[in-house]
């Protein structure tokens, strides 16, 4: 085999690599997976009637229209983040026609559900801009203001611990025997529900519990389910939804096993997200 000159060995592995790319997407196309740069079309919420799912296995997910996600690095402001170690986020969204539900999903091996010092949590969210003037897609800007939620490992750890504690206190109140006493945070949600003006300025909003949250960490990987009415009380306050309308959104997903917390993230930037009309025969009916 003769010697090849350090151009054409970088022209061969470029070959190679596209190549790679080109089977990669055809696969994933193949299995009616969309993808999209962070830059690129838009994640559409499907309608389906009927209870949505809030369970993050539910087969009910094989009915929205998957979109995978690039993921990049934080690195506006410090603290920076500018090689993740999550690289790809895929995103499913339902909605019918008074609830939104969205499933998110990553490759993470290790589960980080406790914050203790020198410990960091896994963590996920998504944001809106209030109003129709566009905002900066971090921690929003004066007077363009963000609603963010922000869904915890920890809490969902918190949530489940003290749903199965209430279980056994109620099995040994029946049996007679005493129960171990545990002090578990009391959480409305998984989900923070925050407000975001700029750097230094997250609000955790009054009335916790509008966005539920619920996740699953099996194999590997994360599932996590994020659910709000359409409808809000608090318009200038909340995202808005409704049939048929687009909306703005972005993510950011944390690794706590890779210390990553506030500014350091993986990010995907604006997208649109399309809220699929209510069909004619689903409003006849």
């Amino acid at each position: 085999m003769g010697w090849l000159s350090p151009s054409a060995v970088t022209r061969r592995r470029a070959r190679v690599l596209l190549a790679a790319v080109f089977l990669l997407v055809l696969g994933l196309y193949g299995l009616g997976v969309q993808i999209v740069s962070s830059q690129g079309l838009y994640i559409r919420a499907s309608y389906l009637s009927g209870e949505l799912p809030f369970d993050p296995k539910s087969p009910e997910w094989e009915k929205a229209t998957p979109m995978v996600l690039p993921l990049s690095g934080q690195i506006v402001t410090r603290p920076t983040l500018p090689d993740p170690t999550i690289k790809g986020l895929t995103v499913r969204s339902l909605h019918n026609g008074t609830e939104l539900v969205f499933l998110l999903e990553w490759q993470d091996p290790t589960k980080n559900d406790r914050l203790t010092p020198g410990t960091f949590r896994d963590g996920a969210a998504l944001a809106f801009p209030l109003g129709d003037a566009p905002a900066f897609f971090c921690m929003g800007q004066l007077d363009h203001y963000l609603n963010i939620w922000h869904w915890k490992a920890d809490w969902q750890t918190d949530i489940e611990r003290r749903k199965a504690s209430e279980a056994e206190r109620k099995a040994k109140s029946a049996e007679g025997e005493v129960r171990r006493f545990e002090v578990i945070p009391r959480r409305a949600s998984s989900v923070e529900d925050l407000l975001g003006g700029g750097f230094s300025t997250l609000t955790s909003k009054r009335g916790q519990g509008t966005v539920q949250g619920n996740a699953l960490w099996e194999q590997g990987r994360w599932r996590v389910v994020f659910k709000r009415p359409m409808e809000t009380r608090d318009p200038d306050n909340d995202a808005t939804f409704g049939p048929g309308r687009m909306q703005t959104i972005a993510f950011a997903v944390w690794n706590g096993e890779n210390k990553e917390r506030n500014g350091q993230k993986a990010i995907a930037p604006w997208l649109q997200l399309m809220l699929d009309p209510i069909p004619p025969e689903a409003k006849q009916g």
